[in-house]
Formats: structure tokens, C-alpha cells, sequence
């Protein structure tokens, strides 16, 4: 007769070469706890529904037992179930007996075994928890020792390699809280939380606030997983929007601070510090470079102060030149493990190194655009994403529209929102720079109204604010 409590044979996993065992590498037994296993198994059999449903909630399959006769027997106890069998020791005795299992199980002793082991299913969510990471430590263990084999075995394309053992090892830990199908009840109740929040304080943001009344009021905020494309002709100001975006989210005039993530692939952080101080402390910029600003001046006092306030906020800038997609997304997922992330800012799209530069632009776009939104669902984060607009509407002297975005249709089809910045008509045309005035055209938006409204640009300090004429 069979050993009950032996695992799976060594030959399966040494069939199975893409995920070896590690453990039995290192001469080591595997985490597992085969009491625990009776335990649950022995619950199931006491309050068969109850606890199955329980167990199929916190993510229990067959495979996370580690005895193999666990493994089938639990397996067994999900047929069951979802065959609305009653679940009972005979009928389940019956059942490994006419598909010639309950010899490979241990037959009647070991099922009688199981029944006798725990006299009341109070603790069948300890051992359910229980299971579950003793399997995750397993897997864990089995994708280490995956990575490890395919360094061993590595042919070239680092950075394709190391974001695939990223995605291995975030899959793995992933699988944890991530459902593919949910059921509508969670949802909904979050829904109407959103809905009562909106009739107990009308016009109250349900997302990020992007710092502009009028913007706020058509999205009620960035939403979480949301793309945001913000895009525009150069020197129209893309950057210095998004920047005030971001100080908006990090530093928020009421509310609480949003941990904010910008990728600057045109400008260097310095840069983009100076720019977001002396917009933010109301200095110009000709008078600081020109060397006009007093020394003990209410502009100095103010630099100094605005620096202090930067310096606490959780705003972290990334001026990583020649970035890849899948390398943003390795980073943005660093910093989100140590720090969550509340927005992300990427300036900009068509910047971006391709992961493969013999592949047609457009396709590396498109690539680039659904790395992006991928990254918003996976962070659980709005990320605002600047885009060039191709010449069409300049030569045709007319507002921009959604297929003006250049390079790639994929663009205006991974958007949830996408914002296009343009001169106001009566803007003089002579030079390639933002107006005094903006208009912002909210050309898209899945869940919500589109329309424009206008914005007031301050040169001197390149700084957007909410439009007053």
C-alpha cells in the first residue's frame, strides 16, 4: 500500500524542468506542515460546504497541499462540491473508489484517520491561512529555483531577462490578493460608497486631484488604474502642466499627500527641481539667472522656504536617460515595494528606448503605451503619461483631436483620459510657445464627460493655474 503522507515523486520534478525543485537541490525538505493539511481536510469532512467555500476564498487548490494523497483527496472534495455532491466520508470514500484512488490514498484508514484528527471547525481559517503560505513559501521556492537554472542557461537580452524574473517573482506574490473574475458584491459596495461620498459633499474628488478646478469637476480626479495621456505640440507646456499635476498630488492644498513618481526622460532633476521651485515660490526665473534677486529679499525668503517644503513631500523624480519600458516599470515597482505609490508621471511616451529598435516605431509605441497602462493596473495608480501631437492641426489650423496623437492609434485606445493642451485662437502665432492662456481639451474620458475648458499660463514662472480672465 501507498504512503499517504510521501509527496509527489521526485521524478515529477525532475520531468518538469522549467521550475526545479530548489529545496531538494540544497538536500532540503520543502515547507510544510502535514498536521495542519489533516487539520483542514478534517474540518472539510465536518462542515463540508461552509468550509470548502472558505477554502476556495483563500486561494486552496489540490496543489497546495504538499502530501500527494492530501492532493487528491482535497481535489476529490472540489468535485464535489461543485458537482453540489453532499460532502461526507462515505460518499467521499465511494467516490476515490470508482476512479481507483482510495488504494493510493491510504484507503479507509488513512480517511478515518482524517475524520478523527479535530473535533470542531472553529480553526479551519487559521489552517486554511496556514496552508496557503506554507504553498507560497513552495512556490517561491520552485520559481528561485526556475530563475536559477535560466541564469545558468542565459543566451542574452538582460534587460528582457531580469524583467521577466521581476514579473516571475510579482506573479507569484501577486497571486495572493488578485482575482481574475470578482464577484459584483465587493465592487458594489465601493460603488456606493463613491455615491454617498458624492451626495454628503458635492464635488468632492474620488481620485488624485490634478490641482485645476475645472479639470477636477469633468474627471472628480485620476482614478486608480487609469491612464491619463497629456498631449500637445512642443514647447506648449506639457511639462510644466504635468509638473504642477504632480506638486498638486504630492502637496495638495487640503487632504492628504499622495506619494507622487515622476520619469523625467527629457529634462535632469535639477532641472525639474529649479523649474517646480520658483513656480511653486512665485520667483522668476530671468531674475534668478540673471543674478537680480536680493540676497535677503522676500523672493530668498520665500525659495527657502518652498526648498523646505519640497524636501518633506513624498515626491521622488527619476531622470533615468534612455529608459526602457520594461525598465520604468522594474523601478516604478522598487519604489512602490518600499514606498506605495499614489501617481505616476511619465514625460514622456514617444521617449522611451524601444525594447526592440528593429521592430516598426509604431509597434514600439504601441509596445510603450500598453506597458504603461499595464502598470496603472498593476501599481493600482493613475499614471499620467505626456504625448507628442503630430503637425495635423497646425496645418489645418484647427483644435487638436484624438488622431492627432503621434505615432501610434494604440495610444488613444489604452487612454482612459486623454487631455490635449492647445494656443486659444486668438493667440498670437509668431513663436513656438505657450500662450498667456490655454485651452484643455478633455478629448476622451471612459467614465465620464469630455468637453474643454481654459487654464491661465504665468510665463515668467511657467506655471499653470486655473483660468481667470
Amino acid at each position: 500500500m501507498a504512503d499517504p503522507t510521501a509527496p509527489f515523486p521526485p521524478r515529477r520534478a525532475r520531468a518538469k524542468q522549467a521550475e526545479p525543485d530548489a529545496s531538494a537541490a540544497l538536500g532540503r525538505t520543502p515547507p510544510h506542515s502535514i498536521e495542519a493539511e489533516e487539520y483542514l481536510l478534517s474540518c472539510c469532512l465536518m462542515d463540508g460546504t461552509e468550509v470548502v467555500a472558505r477554502c476556495i476564498e483563500g486561494k486552496i487548490r489540490p496543489e497546495s497541499f504538499y502530501v500527494r494523497a492530501n492532493q487528491v483527496i482535497y481535489g476529490k472534495l472540489l468535485d464535489m462540491y461543485n458537482n453540489q455532491k453532499p460532502i461526507d466520508l462515505a460518499i467521499l470514500a465511494e467516490e476515490l473508489k470508482t476512479e481507483q484512488q482510495l488504494d493510493d490514498i491510504g484507503g479507509y484508514a488513512y480517511l478515518t484517520q482524517i475524520t478523527n484528527r479535530i473535533p470542531t471547525t472553529a480553526q479551519a481559517g487559521y489552517f486554511i491561512d496556514k496552508i496557503g503560505e506554507l504553498a507560497l513559501l513552495r512556490q517561491l521556492i520552485r520559481t528561485a529555483g526556475s530563475v536559477l537554472e535560466e541564469c545558468y542557461e542565459y543566451t542574452g537580452g538582460m534587460q528582457q531577462f531580469v524583467d521577466g524574473v521581476e514579473q516571475k517573482l510579482f506573479e507569484v506574490t501577486q497571486d495572493r490578493i488578485s482575482d481574475s473574475a470578482k464577484s459584483m458584491k465587493t465592487p458594489m459596495q465601493d460603488a456606493m460608497k463613491v455615491i454617498t461620498k458624492m451626495m454628503m459633499k458635492k464635488g468632492e474628488l474620488t481620485g488624485v486631484s490634478s490641482g485645476f478646478k475645472d479639470l477636477d469637476t469633468l474627471t472628480f480626479g485620476f482614478q486608480k488604474q487609469e491612464m491619463i495621456v497629456l498631449a500637445a505640440r512642443p514647447s506648449m507646456g506639457k511639462t510644466a502642466l504635468a509638473l504642477n499635476m504632480a506638486e498638486a498630488a504630492a502637496m495638495p492644498k487640503k487632504g492628504e499627500p499622495c506619494t507622487t513618481l515622476v520619469f523625467s526622460l527629457e529634462m535632469s532633476a535639477a532641472q525639474l527641481a529649479l523649474r517646480m521651485l520658483c513656480a511653486r515660490a512665485r520667483v522668476k526665473m530671468k531674475l534668478l539667472r540673471d543674478g537680480l534677486l536680493s540676497r535677503n529679499g522676500d523672493e530668498q525668503q520665500r525659495l527657502v522656504q518652498t526648498a523646505d517644503e519640497f524636501s518633506k513631500a513624498p515626491l521622488f523624480i527619476d531622470d533615468s536617460s534612455h529608459l526602457s519600458i520594461m525598465e520604468l516599470r522594474a523601478k516604478a515597482r522598487r519604489l512602490h515595494a518600499r514606498t506605495p505609490l499614489g501617481f505616476i508621471v511619465v514625460d514622456y511616451l514617444q521617449l522611451l528606448s524601444p525594447v526592440d529598435a528593429k521592430v516598426p516605431r509604431e509597434q514600439q509605441v504601441a509596445e510603450a503605451s500598453r506597458g504603461l497602462k499595464s502598470l496603472a493596473k498593476e501599481l493600482n495608480v493613475p499614471v499620467l503619461v505626456l504625448s507628442q501631437l503630430n503637425r495635423s492641426a497646425e496645418k489645418d489650423d484647427r483644435p487638436p483631436r484624438l488622431s492627432d496623437l503621434r505615432e501610434s492609434g494604440s495610444i488613444e485606445q489604452d487612454a482612459d483620459v486623454v487631455l490635449m493642451l492647445a494656443r486659444p485662437k486668438e493667440a498670437d502665432e509668431k513663436f513656438q510657445v505657450a500662450a498667456d492662456s490655454a485651452e484643455l481639451i478633455v478629448a476622451k474620458q471612459r467614465n465620464g464627460p469630455v468637453g474643454d475648458l481654459k487654464l491661465t499660463f504665468i510665463r515668467d514662472i511657467t506655471r499653470f493655474e486655473n483660468y481667470t480672465p
